[in-house]
């Protein structure tokens, strides 16, 4: 198969490996058709070797055009953040895609399933996974099935889970599944066998699993995480605590969702280990990365700003899925991030928020932001009484109710920092992103907690924010895309 012919599919191309893989084909000059589901929420523009269609995986009549041309189909969709019954649609799923790939003439499946053995008690999602590469293959089109277990990157599902843990936990209390085995490999790693595939022929119709360069457990990740952050942290083994319990202790600690928390948790009963040596054989040219080089690659990306995707990137084969709120922990700081695409420019849109607070108010509940400003000032603050200076302009330094600017870049970035009474410091920042016809704005809520009390205050306020955030965002959608239309 000559490398000039190969017109790739990418299904999954909104999710955490998809995202960067296309980057990986686009640099070597491939031909890249996206597959998505709505092309208003995928924030590459198209380019001469790019081209992006709207299909659903749960959906077979979309995905015939989609196919049209296509040499080999990468299939990197999976539905663990759809609920209970994500098994279920991936088989429908990965059924669909199949049979729509053979009645296209596509001549490979590429697809990222998890390790784990057969003959195993397998959890739901890791026998999930593997039963989908089952069903792909059943379409009858030849499939390259990619075991993989723990993927470590910035960004990375499971990174954000040991990251998550370590950062907040000085003493954890540790069941016994954090002593299991696993071979966690690179996000490098995983791209490199995913776009070397492309030029291996051998590899067609396989399933090969791959892992890093080192065999750990889930507990020793952790320490190599402390290590390389210069933390202190103690893992005292509780033999009772049972992965179903340990799984709400995970949910509550870590900003992953608890229906993605609890299948994953349940899989660490088992290990997740390379059985053989097909990828050593059939790949020499990769070489593989220790985790805890992965590890200060993925937190030197995040230090960096230049985290190109995220778990919560992946949105879930079902068109029912809102793209969820980021909630994440940077080194003690709390996240949380929202963000909106309108059909508009970036002047626009920072116009609109540079005349947030005063009589204009916040948006959303300002009923709410009188509450908190009347509480501040009880307390000594200066609560909302101060406005602000000027209603249309702003300028690095200007306060704002209970903010003042700390960070203004015209047409790209707005950041408030909180002068309100609080056990630590606060921000809200607003960052304005230019893509074609479009213009996406995300805001970032930031809280640096002092001590016990100040966790206790984030998560005593944190419900207010899912009505008080959400809302603001809706109504900045709302009054950027009226500001346009009288423009």
């Amino acid at each position: 198969m000559e490398r000039k012919v190969i017109r790739v599919l990418l299904a999954g191309a909104t999710g955490y490996v998809g995202g960067r893989l296309i980057q990986r084909l686009r640099k070597q000059g491939y031909f890249v058709r996206c597959l998505v589901r709505d092309r208003l929420r995928f924030s590459l523009s198209c380019d001469e070797g790019l081209e992006i269609v709207e299909g659903d995986v749960l959906r077979m009549d979309t995905l015939t055009d989609a196919l049209s041309e296509i040499t080999v189909a990468y299939y990197l969709v999976h539905s663990l953040g759809a609920g209970g019954d994500f098994a279920e649609r991936d088989l429908i799923a990965a059924d669909n895609f199949g049979r729509a790939c053979a009645g296209a003439g596509v001549e490979r499946i590429i697809y990222l399933s998890g390790l784990g053995r057969s003959d195993d008690d397998l959890s739901e999602h890791l026998r999930s996974r593997q039963e989908t590469g089952e069903r792909l293959r059943a379409g009858g089109v030849a499939v390259t099935e990619f075991r993989a277990g723990v993927i470590l990157g910035s960004g990375s599902l499971s990174f954000e889970i040991i990251r998550n843990l370590t950062e907040r936990l000085p003493i954890m209390f540790a069941p016994r599944w954090i002593r299991t085995r696993c071979q966690p490999i690179s996000i490098a790693n995983v791209l490199d066998y995913l776009e070397a595939a492309l030029t291996v022929p051998e590899s067609t119709g396989r399933i090969i699993e791959i892992g890093g360069a080192e065999i750990t457990s889930y507990g020793e990740l952790m320490i190599i995480y402390a290590r390389v952050r210069g933390l202190k942290r103690y893992l005292i083994p509780v033999p009772f605590l049972t992965p179903h319990q340990s799984a709400y202790w995970v949910a509550l600690i870590t900003p992953i969702p608890a229906n993605i928390v609890f299948p994953l948790v349940e899989g660490l009963k088992n290990e997740v280990l390379v059985t053989n040596d097909d990828a050593l054989r059939l790949f020499p040219q990769i070489e593989l990365i220790t985790p805890e080089i992965a590890i200060c690659r993925a937190l030197e990306k995040i230090e960096l700003d230049q985290v190109d995707t995220v778990w919560w990137s992946a949105l879930s084969a079902t068109p029912t899925v809102q793209s969820p709120v980021r909630y994440s922990q940077k080194e003690g700081l709390f996240l949380e991030q929202r963000e909106i695409l309108v059909k508009s420019n970036s002047a626009v849109a920072f116009h609109v928020l540079e005349r947030l607070g005063g009589s204009a108010g916040w948006l959303h509940m300002d009923f709410l932001w009188r509450i908190r400003g009347f509480m501040d000032k009880l307390f000594g603050g200066v609560g909302l009484q101060r406005g602000r200076r000027r209603q249309q302009k702003l300028v690095l330094g200007d306060p704002i109710d209970f903010w003042r600017v700390e960070a203004y870049e015209e047409n790209r970035l707005l950041r408030f920092r909180a002068e309100m009474k609080m056990p630590g410091n606060a921000w809200l920042q607003f960052r304005v992103l230019p893509e074609g016809e479009y213009v996406r704005v995300r805001m970032t809520a930031i809280f640096d907690p002092h001590g016990l009390w100040g966790r206790i205050y984030w998560y005593a306020f944190w419900p207010a924010h899912l009505f008080i955030f959400d809302g603001m965002m809706a109504e900045l959608k709302e009054r950027i895309l009226t500001a346009e239309i009288h423009a």
